[in-house]
């Protein structure tokens, strides 16, 4: 399944200003997200089901698919599409097997030996991150920069090719279009979106910068 990591939105009720989530959802959609993901690490189990079952009825009709953060068992009761795991999480080849062949999953990368693992992963996608500091996740690890992120893309590519490789952590519009020329197939974003006024006017514009930057990139690649 090819994943489309264009413009993933990561909707977190902490970056929201405490605005309705389905709402967010489908003015992202509408501004061009590309996938969106409900993460919320606080929220009791009926009522996670419950707004991921909001978000993924707002998104009807959008083509955009709905991911949860981590846990599987939500996105079963919800009727998500898929999740997306970190290093600490289920095992992708545990939430593969409960959630079958056709679902998205996706899996956070952050270091090489995380690359190294890659090759016999059931996976998607991968989201290589944090590129740059954030306020919107404790990160332990330091940023690994444009440089280190480039680096990180090609050892994907190397071990999975053709599997889409997005960014996150601290991307927004001033820096999208270096994390695209980086090599990222796409940002990852919380509060550019989320926290913003207009939420699909800012999806808008970063989808404007990310396809630009694309774009811009073929170009090169094929000039060489």
């Amino acid at each position: 399944m090819k994943v489309d990591l264009r413009l993933y939105a990561i909707l977190d009720p902490e970056r929201t200003r405490g605005r309705n989530l389905a709402d967010l959802a489908r003015a992202a959609a509408t501004g061009g997200a590309t996938l969106v993901q409900y993460r919320d690490k606080h929220a009791g189990t009926r009522d996670l089901v419950a707004r991921a079952r909001a978000i993924k009825a707002a998104l009807a009709g959008t083509g955009v698919p709905l991911l949860v953060n981590d846990r599987v068992d939500v996105a079963l009761a919800a009727g998500a599409d898929g999740v997306h795991v970190g290093q600490d999480d289920m095992d992708a080849a545990d939430a593969r097997r409960l959630l079958g062949p056709q679902a998205i999953i996706g899996v956070t990368l952050k270091t090489q030996a995380h690359l190294g693992e890659l090759a016999t992963l059931p996976v998607d996608y991968g989201c290589i991150g944090g590129v740059f500091a954030t306020g919107s996740k404790d990160n332990p690890d330091p940023p690994v920069g444009l440089a280190g992120l480039a680096r990180l893309v090609d050892s994907a590519r190397g071990t999975r090719p053709g599997l889409p490789v997005g960014a996150i952590a601290g991307i927004d519009a001033t820096n999208a279009s270096a994390v695209i020329g980086a090599g990222a197939d796409g940002i990852a974003v919380i509060s550019a979106l989320f926290m913003r006024e207009d939420v699909e006017a800012a999806a808008r514009k970063l989808r404007g910068i990310v396809d630009g930057a694309l774009a811009a990139r073929g170009a090169t690649d094929a000039g060489r």
